[in-house]
């Protein structure tokens, strides 16, 4: 791999970064795994690319994988994922294969062409809200190790880009680029133990700290010149990571206070760096300046009486500020920050009062000659700071199963002597008893009773959350989502375990200072989640409650309505979920947020977030939407500075989109398109469902065929892959759901039963209309592409080859095989194209890239899962698959 030879690939040879990266790693397997090995290595990818290239046949599988030995094996395992590591970074940093979207200002030019106004977009970011949501689900399979090091690979490939020979710290950057890959090279990829709870907060906590802290300050000043004013914040981050305990039992209330802690401790360090660097900064001295009385009052109240900065009111009243934030930081963590302030200062109370300061400075500096010192800079992005994450940073959603809460309601319930058994009535009475005790202010808990473990926990969370609004401030949680919503009374209870916590209080107006949000998650929940929510409107207290809000968010999960119902019907029973949510919330006057439980395989609703956002049915964004980052995504969305940039952009500019440009399909076309959809959905449903549940001895395949039981033995998360000891399908966790199939190559969740839907539709040429003139077809489409060209039937065929039942085998895959033609011939005869990514070359260059890279991968993979269920006990062989794992979702990117 010394010099690898991309020429061949013509389109790939675009890419300088690369061979130049390639080039490197061939050096360094060279110098550290011998000549042997990097003969190998070198003799497995020519022949994988000529394969690719078609000079051998198509399904040769001679590759010189059996020359390899297990220690081999490893060692070319861990070449072939960095080198697609590093070839992920080369896209990235030219924005192959990111978010093929539009930023803020392209956005807002758009629409005033299309006659929207200024005014009209200024109103509607007055009351927006677009929120990424940080979560912790288990496909980031690379140890944050790796990624530091890419990272710095990344940080050294810009300073070669500017020109630049040396490093600031005087290194050649040809040699510093040597080291770092050497570094890679020797770092081990897996963990060797499960991640904790407190594991994946740092990990998260690492992204907002160097990420999304500098990121969204500056790209509100960029707003601010586009958009002529100052917006306020409508973008801000969110996260589950210490708050969702839907089948995690290690998420607890001190998980929850730890996460909360952490967060507020990198926000302060951050506001004290700033304030830090500000006043090294702000030198003004009173005689060569005019300081207005508010500067001086703050310098004065500031504790700093140094003689040295007698004349500095600037730089005492940020020594009083700093000495505050100091104070804070202690009252918030228990601890003193990393550089303690020399003077003593008052806790701020709130974040608005720490803004309250950092404004008077500023209106101080616009005050004092042309205000050239306060348009923008590090004040005014400290400012913005404060507004965006306040104390808590990211603000950390709630999450539990219906049936927990209904347990423990029960066991409330019975030991207040109010119902003796709450399971045993229906949803009426619950409703009515729920209803009554909400209405008053008696509470259910004694303090006496030996309440169960699973009431106990659930008791100390939601104490634990109001804890956090006493000291964090109410931004630090805001939303209980509701796994398994099925009706009315899974969000009363919500609401009434949160009144134990006084944070649901009665009255005519009742207040609820964390919002009851429902998730809806299978095909049939999506289709009754209308009557419930109108139900729940219906309710005079609820009307009342949601009202003096001013919105109510609702949910909807794409992992579980995938493995429910398949790709095309649940990508159409969300769309058609929200448009029939938009008319229940628009008959009551409620304004309506959409949460959209997405996850980084297009199976579990991956792709383009601007394409998705784009296609939202109309009236159902307004401005205001939450989105999940899971897994690997979130890497790969906001691994630099530079992706978080153009991702945030994206979402961004897309909300404004959807919201406001109402320049695409017709009413009567959307009526027709829905029309035709409802019986595609139909027959894509029940193709479906006849092979994944209906299917005798499919389950069993699924086992076989793919590295699911493997996959569980990875320390990739903390959450268990099951929601339960059951084997069943229904009973798997999405994730690993999908993350199975696309290690296999089969992807089945991204594809399967559309093809025969749309090969059966006999109006051709409706067809065609939606996918030229419909977003939401479009990016259906468009999704199941990008699977399809990356699934690999004869690859697939290989891992079919696990299954021992041989009639099962046949069977089973044949109908997988055909499924796969069918899709792929329908979406070519559809969009018009002569293969596969022909309109779209640049996620075409990018997939062909790799496959030569994850053929043999998989391949290995299929070997060491044979040996490895016939009982060889070596310990290399489990290490070779858990590597392979890593290494082949590395190279697919979105496959979790």
């Amino acid at each position: 791999m010394a010099d690898i030879d991309t020429a061949s690939l013509a389109p790939i040879s675009q890419n300088p970064d690369i061979r130049y990266l390639g080039r490197i790693l061939g050096d360094v397997i060279r110098a550290y795994g011998g000549e042997k090995l990097f003969r190998q290595t070198e003799y497995i990818r020519s022949a994988s690319v000529d394969r690719h290239r078609g000079i051998a046949g198509a399904d040769e599988i001679d590759t010189g994988l059996e020359a390899l030995n297990l220690d081999d094996t490893l060692s070319f395992v861990r070449g072939f994922m960095l080198f697609s590591m590093l070839a992920n970074l080369a896209e990235d940093r030219q924005g192959v294969a990111q978010e093929n979207g539009a930023t803020v200002a392209e956005a807002v030019e758009r629409l005033r062409q299309n006659g929207v106004a200024d005014e009209a977009i200024n109103d509607l970011l007055a009351h927006s809200l677009i929120v990424p949501v940080l979560t912790a689900h288990p496909t980031e399979v690379r140890r944050k190790s790796m990624i530091d090091h890419k990272n710095r690979v990344a940080d050294l490939m810009k300073l070669r880009d500017a020109g630049l020979d040396e490093t600031p710290s005087g290194d050649r950057i040809d040699e510093a680029l040597h080291r770092q890959i050497a570094l890679l090279w020797q770092t081990r990829p897996l963990r060797r133990e499960r991640l904790f709870v407190a594991d994946e907060v740092e990990n998260a906590r690492a992204y907002m700290q160097d990420v999304f802290l500098p990121v969204l300050p500056m790209l509100y000043a960029r707003w601010e010149r586009v958009l002529g004013h100052r917006p306020p914040a409508f973008l801000r981050l969110g996260s589950w990571i210490g708050g969702d305990r839907d089948g995690n039992p290690f998420v607890t209330a001190e998980a929850l206070r730890h996460a909360l802690g952490r967060q507020a401790e990198t926000a302060l360090v951050h506001y004290l760096d700033g304030v830090h660097a500000l006043g090294q900064d702000l030198s003004i001295a009173t005689g060569l300046s005019n300081t207005p009385s508010a500067v001086l009052e703050l310098a004065e109240s500031s504790g700093d009486n140094a003689p040295s900065r007698a004349d500095e009111p600037y730089r005492r009243a940020l020594a009083g500020i700093y000495a505050r934030l100091c104070a804070t930081h202690v009252a918030l963590t228990g601890k003193q920050p990393p550089r303690p302030s020399a003077i003593d200062g008052e806790a701020y109370a709130s974040p608005g009062d720490l803004r309250r300061d950092l404004v008077v400075l500023a209106n101080g500096l616009a005050d004092n000659g042309a205000g050239i010192l306060a348009s923008g800079g590090a004040l005014g992005r400290l400012i913005r700071a404060v507004e965006i994450f306040g104390f808590h940073l990211a603000t950390l959603d709630l999450r539990q199963n219906s049936d927990v809460h209904e347990r423990v309601v029960g066991e409330l319930l019975k030991v207040a002597g109010v119902c003796p058994d709450y399971s045993a009535l229906d949803e009426a009475a619950r409703i009515a008893l729920l209803r009554a005790e909400l209405g008053h202010s008696r509470l259910l808990i004694n303090r006496w009773h030996d309440y169960g473990e699973e009431t106990v926990k659930e008791l100390a969370i939601v104490e634990a959350a109001a804890q956090a609004h006493a000291r964090y401030g109410p931004q630090s949680i805001t939303a209980y989502n509701i796994s398994k919503a099925e009706s009315v009374s899974d969000m009363l209870e919500v609401n009434l375990l949160l009144k134990e916590a006084g944070l649901y209080r009665p009255g005519a107006v009742p207040q609820a200072a964390i919002m009851a949000v429902p998730l809806f998650e299978t095909i049939g929940d999506l289709e009754n989640a209308p009557q419930i929510m109108r139900a729940y409107f219906a309710l005079p207290e609820i009307a009342a409650l949601v009202k003096a809000r001013g919105y109510q968010e609702v949910m909807v999960g794409y992992s579980d309505s995938n493995k429910d119902g398949g790709y095309l019907t649940s990508t159409w029973s969300l769309n058609h979920a929200s448009r029939a949510l938009a008319k229940v919330f628009a008959e009551t006057g409620i304004a309506m947020q959409l949460f959209h439980g997405r996850g980084g395989a297009v199976g579990r609703g991956g792709g383009s977030s601007f394409a998705a956002i784009r296609a939202q049915p109309r009236g159902t964004v307004q401005g205001r939407i939450r989105i999940t980052e899971q897994g690997e995504v979130i890497a790969a969305k906001y691994g630099t500075v530079e992706s978080a940039e153009l991702n945030l952009e994206a979402i961004t500019s897309a909300a404004l989109i959807a919201t406001l440009d109402h320049d695409g399909v017709s009413e009567a076309d959307e009526t027709r398109f829905a029309a035709a959809m409802d019986m595609i959905s139909r027959d894509a449903f029940r193709t479906y469902r006849d092979l994944v549940y209906g299917t005798e001895g499919f389950n069993q395949f699924f086992r076989a065929a793919t590295p699911i039981s493997e996959i569980a033995d990875l320390k990739i998360g903390s959450r268990p892959a099951s929601r339960s000891k059951s084997q069943r399908i229904e009973d798997l966790r999405a994730i690993p759901w999908v993350f199975s199939w696309a290690q296999a190559r089969i992807m089945l969740p991204g594809w399967y039963g559309v093809g025969q839907a749309l090969g059966g539709f006999a109006d051709k040429g409706l067809l065609a209309a939606m996918a030229q003139g419909w977003p939401f077809f479009q990016a259906l489409l468009g999704n199941m592409e990008m699977v399809l060209a990356k699934s690999d039937m004869t690859i697939a065929r290989h891992y079919a080859g696990l299954v021992p039942d041989e009639a099962l085998r046949e069977h089973v895959f044949g109908e997988i095989r055909s499924g796969w033609n069918a899709a792929h011939d329908s979406l070519l005869s559809i969009t018009g194209q002569p293969r596969l990514l022909a309109n779209n070359p640049a996620l075409d260059t990018s997939i062909r890239l790799r496959l030569p890279y994850i053929e043999p991968l998989n391949l290995l993979q299929i070997e060491l899962i044979k040996r490895h269920r016939a009982g060889e006990a070596d310990e290399r062989i489990s290490e070779g698959i858990q590597l392979s794992i890593n290494a082949i979702a590395t190279a697919l990117r979105n496959s979790g």
